[in-house]
């Protein structure tokens, strides 16, 4: 555990190599969903999964947290593990964090799952996009009873009052100018049936990112990282090299 303004901060840490490989889960998951994406790569990098305060077995923030606030979090969380220049993998909201520590910090190489920048309109709970896809994917369908406890019980309907402040704040936040700055290789990875976050949007930040690509998963959702896990993992080793 890590302190973080007196609140604990679970993460893991495991795997050797000279590279760190952070990874940042979206709003209302949890280490385990993207434990899948880092297991994979654990005998030739040092990999360290975070619980994002209000998630997992990470406490729940006593203030309002900005998006900023989160990056801070997770850059002390590095600082105190002597981790510099990490290679940052984000889905959705970790998506959204890792564009803006990126944009503040130095950062080896990025990789983004379906990660919105600006205003999204959402049209189902994440808890229900969530359990819907869990169905569909090889290897996550037998998690779908530990999603229906553990996935998705801080969204907005569930959350706490303060956790449902903290989700109106991340997204009405357009961070366009700051993704701007961001100068690190850039792998964007999307589903053209993401209902969450539109597939235009990979496009966008390929056009604002100076060193950016895009891959589309046809017919997959806003989970297409885990839906095509097989390929997510091939997709990766080809960009990190």
């Amino acid at each position: 555990m890590f302190n973080y303004q007196d609140i604990k901060i679970n993460y893991i840490r495991y795997g050797k190599g000279k590279d760190t490989i952070v990874l940042l889960h979206g709003w209302g998951q949890n280490i385990e969903m993207m434990k899948m994406v880092a297991d994979p790569f654990e005998s030739d990098y040092d990999i360290v999964i975070i619980d994002l305060p209000g998630h997992g077995n990470s406490e729940e923030p006593k203030t309002v947290y900005s998006l900023y606030d989160f990056v801070d979090c997770v850059k002390q969380l590095l600082d105190s593990l002597k981790i510099k220049n990490p290679i940052l993998i984000g889905h959705s909201f970790g998506g959204k964090i890792s564009l803006l520590y990126a944009s503040m910090y130095d950062v080896k190489k990025l990789i983004l799952f379906g990660s919105p920048f600006k205003r999204e309109i959402q049209k189902l709970s994440l808890k229900t996009k969530m359990l819907k896809t869990a169905k569909k994917i090889p290897g996550i369908n037998k998690l779908e009873g530990f999603a229906k406890k553990h996935i998705g019980s801080t969204d907005y309907k569930n959350a706490s009052p303060l956790m449902r402040q903290i989700l109106v704040e991340h997204v009405n936040l357009d961070i366009t100018e700051e993704v701007k700055k961001i100068k690190c290789p850039t792998l964007i990875l999307w589903g053209t049936l993401d209902d969450a976050v539109p597939l235009e949007r990979a496009y966008e930040l390929e056009n604002l990112i100076s060193d950016a690509g895009v891959v589309v998963y046809e017919g997959c959702t806003h989970y297409a990282y885990l839906e095509r896990l097989g390929q997510t993992i091939n997709v990766l080793k080809s960009f990190l090299g």
